[in-house]
């Protein structure tokens, strides 16, 4: 009997093959399962979300387990391992096991760092760029370039530009500023929650507003969308997939990067949240009128600030 297509992995394929003509053969293995995990997370039922939830947080060890095994780790019966696997568009769990395996081959991951006490010097100093190496390439691998094409076209036509974060991404919010100003966008950025609503009171259906969270739950952001899409403003959201934010967003560009913990650790996910705005402006400059141009002028303009050292 032919596998019965799955709806959330239809519309995983179609989105990955927007600008492919030919059609998605739907009892094909989705060509990131981490990503079709991801997206079909909300629609499984409790269960499958238990088996969803291990293969997440053990994605190696899985690929060398038994399907009982498996069962017995996620506290689930083998035929909701089943269930599980063709939720995210497999026909079993060895086809499953297959399509980790690939993704997994495809996306190396650095080793995982923590910190230690007797780290030296050159142990945490490689680790730190180990770990950010990591953060991108994870992101890179996964984005969906529609979300970038949709993003762009908003903010080239947008008014304005409001970019509401907290803590680390405060400090984001503030580069993408800078960024956007440089591209002659009227922009803000603000960390503060009063401000973030009073400003979100304030947006017009032709303003944009852009949020920024590395958990996607925080609460004073899910009011601020709220309210911003009550006055029609469209909002991006760069947080991680299944969460609240991107939930309410009307778009949401995905940034799943490991949580930071330690006393003190870099933090991967800010760079990673910056590296996407930096694609974002890249492809305002190519798409908005004159302002290459401008770009140029203003380099030039900067020359008079620097020092001219002569040996």
């Amino acid at each position: 009997m032919p596998l019965k297509p799955n709806i959330c992995i239809l519309r995983y394929n179609e989105m990955r093959d927007t600008n492919n003509s030919q059609p998605v053969d739907s009892n094909l293995r989705p060509r990131n399962i981490i990503r079709a995990i991801e997206s079909c997370h909300e629609k499984m039922r409790r269960s499958e979300r238990k088996v969803a939830d291990y293969i997440l947080a053990n994605r190696k060890e899985v690929i060398h387990m038994r399907i009982v095994d498996l069962a017995q780790e996620a506290h689930v019966s083998e035929p909701t391992v089943v269930r599980f696997c063709r939720a995210v568009g497999c026909d079993g769990f060895q086809n499953f096991k297959v399509a980790l395996a690939q993704h997994i081959a495809h996306s190396p991951e650095y080793e995982e760092f923590s910190f230690g006490d007797e780290d030296s010097a050159r142990q945490y100093t490689f680790k730190v760029f180990d770990s950010t190496m990591e953060a991108l390439k994870k992101v890179r691998d996964s984005i969906e370039v529609t979300a970038i094409e949709r993003a762009v076209e908003l903010l080239s036509n947008a008014r304005r530009v409001e970019l509401y974060g907290f803590g680390a991404s405060a400090a984001v919010a503030t580069d993408a500023q800078h960024n956007l100003f440089r591209l002659q966008i009227s922009a803000s950025a603000y960390s503060d929650p009063h401000v973030q609503a009073m400003s979100a009171m304030s947006l017009t259906p032709q303003d944009v507003v852009i949020v920024i969270s590395q958990s996607g739950r925080t609460r004073a952001l899910l009011d601020a969308i709220t309210l911003a899409k009550q006055n029609g403003a469209p909002v991006i959201a760069l947080a991680p997939s299944g969460s609240p934010v991107t939930a309410a967003a009307d778009l949401a560009i995905y940034i799943d990067v490991d949580a930071d913990e330690g006393d003190y650790t870099p933090l991967p996910s800010r760079l990673a949240h910056m590296a996407v705005l930096d694609i974002l402006a890249v492809g305002i400059s190519r798409s908005k009128a004159g302002v290459r141009d401008h770009l140029k002028a203003i380099e030039k303009g900067l020359q008079v600030l620097r020092t001219d050292i002569k040996e």
